[in-house]
């Protein structure tokens, strides 16, 4: 059994499902409308009562969770969560209230796990489409041809913002609806190329807002489901008929909603008219199934990451002998520490793996640019604390210890920093290392006991070593080499 929870910018939603040969079964799914989005203060922070409404409702989550004998569950936060000032400061009271990490993902990995639950849910397997996806906070569009993901972006326009921004008094008129959708027009106009008509056979919309609108459509005799510009304006002429939001009734549609689908509607036509769309098709399939066809491909070693790592080793041209050297030699140095967990084991391995991707922009400094470039690159699979983390290794594999010295009060963490710098000293040093010949503890201190003939060996450790040892030193720790007969 599988379990996503989505904590978006307009609703927290939860789906507990179960994989059933080629297919996932969703048996138990909550929505609660949070609005986290409208909590945003002046200054980008979310106030205390959102942050409460916040913490009640994933307390409320983790009940519901532990009804069900899950095997494996991921909680992912979209654009408020990204964007808030302050979320550093909510995620752990956040995190302890539904008793799982929550991964803050990036707009175009939410694309990308979109997309991945909209192409398990249509059973066309070469099909070239568009799928998009209006959200409270953000709006992603995503080009792709069967499971294969072509292109994806995400757009900073959502539907709390939109709807708040040109129906603040909630009048509902010409004028107000135009101005919406000029504005949505603009944030799409410049990226609208690649996105046109021949590029694709069929244009999907997966969100709720989509479905909503189409319900809308439908349920008030509007059109027959099909989201087209003519049932679109027919929806937002039949709004401004009623002139006051307070006064518009949507059959089908909850009260508590209905702001959410006037916002998304200038959105959609703003979409429609860039992208030159004549039919868009509502889907029941998006982000939350995505993160479960994820969880079920990570559980059959199938991880999109790997694949992630391949192509940037490929892209930058990094020296793959070099990188499969201090890679090998990492994970045998990190299994000797004795981590407490496997937490960062896999991440250990890939920044490894990664670690002279600096060297595209220079020599000079090159884990620094590694650092940056990891940190801030599009990596599909990679939730945006796991590349923050292997940034931090990646920048800590030489110099000072300083630049990284908070993150070293967590044991395995500074474990995988100890492993990695002695990894890529020895790579450096050419040293053909025999794991028999070294033994290694960490724990108040760092102890290194080798043969005394080795040291004789690789004279360039012993330098090395010394610098190391004073690193350690200015951090804390003291690091004791002993070179036994």
């Amino acid at each position: 059994m599988l379990a996503a929870v989505d904590l978006g910018s307009n609703s927290f939603r939860l789906h507990i499902a179960r994989h059933e040969g080629d297919a996932i079964r969703v048996v138990k799914s909550a929505r609660e409308p949070i609005r986290l989005a409208a909590g945003l203060d002046a200054d980008g922070n979310l106030t205390p009562q959102a942050i409460q409404n916040a913490v009640d409702c994933l307390a409320r989550f983790r009940e519901i969770l532990n009804a069900y004998p899950i095997d494996s569950v991921r909680v992912v936060a979209t654009n408020t969560i990204r964007i808030a000032k302050n979320s550093a400061a909510i995620l752990p009271r956040a995190e302890a209230a539904i008793g799982h990490p929550i991964d803050v993902i990036s707009g175009e990995e939410e694309g990308r796990l979109i997309y991945m639950g909209v192409s398990n849910a249509i059973p066309v397997p070469d099909e070239r489409r568009l799928v998009m996806d209006i959200g409270g906070g953000s709006t992603e569009v995503i080009l792709g041809r069967g499971h294969e993901i072509i292109k994806v972006e995400s757009f900073s326009i959502g539907t709390v913002k939109h709807s708040a921004s040109f129906f603040p008094d909630g009048r509902l008129t010409e004028a107000a609806f135009e101005a919406a959708i000029l504005s949505a027009r603009s944030m799409f106009e410049d990226a609208a190329p690649p996105y046109q008509p021949q590029h694709w056979r069929k244009a999907y919309g997966s969100s709720g807002t989509m479905r909503a609108i189409a319900d809308a459509i439908v349920n008030n005799g509007l059109g027959d489901g099909k989201l087209t510009l003519k049932s679109l304006n027919a929806l937002k002429q039949y709004c401004i008929r009623c002139g006051q939001l307070s006064e518009l009734e949507l059959t089908g549609i909850k009260p508590e909603r209905v702001a959410m689908v006037i916002g998304g509607l200038a959105i959609l036509i703003g979409l429609m008219l860039e992208f030159n769309i004549e039919v868009l098709l509502p889907v029941e399939a998006g982000l939350r199934m995505g993160v479960m066809w994820d969880l079920y491909l990570r559980a059959t070693k199938r991880d999109r990451r790997e694949v992630s790592v391949q192509k940037i080793t490929q892209l930058f041209h990094i020296d793959m002998s070099r990188a499969n050297r201090v890679a090998d030699m990492v994970k045998s140095i990190y299994q000797q520490l004795k981590p407490a967990s496997d937490t960062y084991l896999r991440l250990l391995y890939w920044s490894a793996m990664l670690h002279e991707v600096g060297m595209v922009v220079s020599h000079t400094g090159y884990h620094k640019h590694g650092a940056y470039m990891i940190e801030n690159a599009d990596m599909a699979g990679f939730t945006t604390s796991e590349q923050r983390i292997m940034s931090k290794l990646i920048l800590s594999q030489k110099g000072n210890l300083r630049k990284i010295s908070e993150g070293l009060t967590e044991m395995d963490f500074a474990k995988a920093v100890l492993a990695l710098r002695l990894a890529v000293m020895l790579m450096h040093s050419r040293a053909e290392i025999d794991y028999e010949d070294i033994r290694l503890k960490m724990k108040k201190n760092i102890e290194l006991d080798m043969r005394r003939d080795w040291v004789s060996l690789h004279p360039t450790v012993a330098y090395w070593l010394q610098k190391e040892t004073e690193c350690w030193r200015e951090v804390g720790m003291d690091f004791l080499v002993r070179a036994n007969v």
